[in-house]
């Protein structure tokens, strides 16, 4: 029964082959109909080896050649084989009737399918070869769903983009592959972690680290793959593709960096500086998405940085030694977003005849920025703010595992969730309503509601996917810091946050919100902002001066 992950994989590659080979055929539906037939047959497949994965059976790998082409049955490729099969079966049963109109109906269900069949290879993947074929299959079949429509310029171009920076993510992996087997004489993950775990001190040329080196490229190329800061400007402007293509590309190809990482987990875990690294990546572009996902008029392109934001909180998770949870962080935003991109041309379609929101005070809180009149006691808000959160988010925790806050990256966790559940309960305070303590009480439910579910899952993910206890503990200590600054560092952060929700509690009771003072600083940085930073002005200034160089070096050697 194990091999049918093997089945999982060919069955998306055959019906690409089937349905170009029946497009010449009178009836398009008849294409789609094998198409969704076949992604039914996967998705169950899929579903009965992640099933036998949870019931415990042994990890095993097949080897298709001598030493590469290797399948790999364990608990990441069985669940991320179902994820994939997922979302893929989703869109293929959108497609059905969003893309009947459209040319070469048939031609993208037969890239579809290919793109599934990539996706699924890429994961179950036990050799560097296999990996890297299917990571580069990745980036030419997005490049050609993006660019489905010819007749359109900006598709085609945005495209364009996406296949140069997935050509650039392409490289580090490429470098690190090759690195790995001249030190090791193997294309074997299986073999190359047995070897690291037992020479981790091992240099590569010029008397380098070989775990630094190749961790550093290993997170490069999930940096591309995942839109990390500077490597971003792709995401937001690959719209103007089929809207089943943007689901896909959101809710599954643009997590692969959270996979890659997680892949190579026997490698980080002797890499503590590049988990550093990752750490800061993931929290700039977090913060860079989050922002620039609010100061957008497109719902399309606002959920685009929605989406670079969250895969920075999930490269941030790995940064911190929470590899399990970013795999939950990846699995939930993929389901979610995919949902939000497939409903938004009904969104955008209802807001032309009417926006549909009430003019009630909830809409003038929130759409208009204007608080209710009526305040709760300042002093008492401000300590539900801050110890609330705490006290369930500590509860949560320790319920799953009682030296859970002996790990940094499980702190750090914690204080995201608790200034998470702050605002929450802070926005609660200016919205208007009849019974304050009902409000507050349902806020409060919910949050924890939502912490316990998030805490017991993503406790559940880091068991099945990394059953070693002893294991799990090298993650996060691998990404730990020197004690005292780690604690000097988060006493000091509380202390500015607690200050800030003090003085903004105090300010608003009594009217004084400091908004004229500070209103041509906040008029310059949306000026910033609109212009999302200037980082694609530059590129395309970039762009257009080695294109005057190239032109200029091709005259100066009469190659033109």
């Amino acid at each position: 029964m194990q091999q049918l992950i093997l089945l999982v994989i060919v069955l998306p590659f055959a019906s690409a082959v089937l349905t170009q080979l029946f497009s010449a055929r009178p009836g398009k539906r008849r294409t789609a109909s094998l198409s969704v037939t076949v992604a039914w047959l996967v998705f169950a497949c899929a579903a009965v080896t992640l099933w036998l994965a949870l019931s415990g059976s042994a990890v095993s790998e097949y080897e298709l050649m001598n030493d590469w082409g290797i399948i790999r049955f364990d608990p990441l490729s069985t669940l991320m084989c179902m994820v994939i099969a997922s979302i893929s079966l989703i869109v293929h049963l959108y497609s059905v009737r969003y893309m009947v109109e459209e040319p070469d109906y048939a031609r993208f269900f037969a890239l579809l399918d290919a793109m599934t069949g990539t996706l699924l290879l890429m994961v179950a993947a036990g050799d560097l070869i296999t990996l890297l074929i299917a990571w580069h299959l990745v980036g030419i079949l997005l490049y050609f769903l993006l660019g489905y429509d010819t007749r359109s310029r900006p598709a085609s171009r945005y495209a364009f983009w996406t296949w140069i920076t997935y050509r650039l993510g392409d490289l580090p992996l490429l470098l690190a592959a090759v690195l790995l087997y001249q030190a090791f004489g193997s294309w074997s993950l299986t073999v190359i972690f047995d070897r690291i775990a037992a020479a981790p001190e091992t240099q590569t040329v010029l008397g380098l680290p070989l775990v630094e080196v190749v961790g550093a490229l290993v997170a490069l190329a999930a940096f591309a793959r995942s839109a990390q800061l500077m490597l971003h400007t792709w995401l937001p402007y690959t719209m103007g593709g089929p809207t089943p293509v943007s689901a896909l590309m959101h809710a599954g190809i643009v997590n692969a960096g959270g996979f890659l990482i997680n892949r190579f987990a026997p490698l980080f875990i002797h890499t503590s500086d590049i988990l550093h690294w990752v750490f800061l990546v993931g929290l700039a572009t977090a913060v860079f998405g989050s922002v620039l996902m609010l100061s957008q008029n497109d719902i399309k392109k606002s959920l685009g940085y929605s989406t670079m934001g969250q895969m920075g909180f999930m490269i941030m998770e790995c940064g911190v030694g929470a590899f399990s949870l970013a795999i939950y962080h990846l699995i939930a935003h993929g389901l979610f977003k995919g949902t939000l991109f497939l409903g938004a041309g009904g969104v955008i379609g209802e807001a032309r005849k009417d926006d549909g929101v009430p003019k009630d005070p909830l809409y003038d809180f929130v759409v208009e920025k204007n608080p209710a009149r009526n305040r709760k006691p300042w002093l008492l808000m401000a300590a539900m703010t801050l110890m609330v959160p705490a006290v369930i988010l500590v509860f949560a925790h320790w319920l799953v595992s009682e030296n859970f806050y002996q790990k940094q990256g499980a702190v750090v966790l914690l204080f995201f969730g608790w200034v998470t559940g702050a605002q929450l309960i802070f926005s609660t305070y200016h919205m208007h309503t009849g019974n304050i303590s009902r409000l507050v009480s349902q806020v409060i439910l919910s949050f924890a509601v939502v912490v316990l579910g998030y805490t017991v899952i993503s406790h559940a993910f880091d068991v099945f996917l990394y059953p070693n206890a002893d294991f799990r503990e090298s993650l996060y200590a691998a990404a730990g810091i020197n004690e005292f600054w780690f604690d000097t560092l988060v006493v000091l952060v509380t202390a500015i946050i607690i200050a800030g929700w003090l003085r903004t509690y105090y300010s608003e009771r009594n009217g004084r919100t400091g908004k004229r003072a500070l209103r041509p600083l906040w008029l310059g940085f949306y000026a910033l902002i609109s212009r999302e930073f200037y980082i694609s002005d530059l590129y395309v200034l970039l762009a257009r001066r080695f294109e005057v160089f190239a032109v200029r070096l091709n005259v100066w050697l009469r190659w033109i």
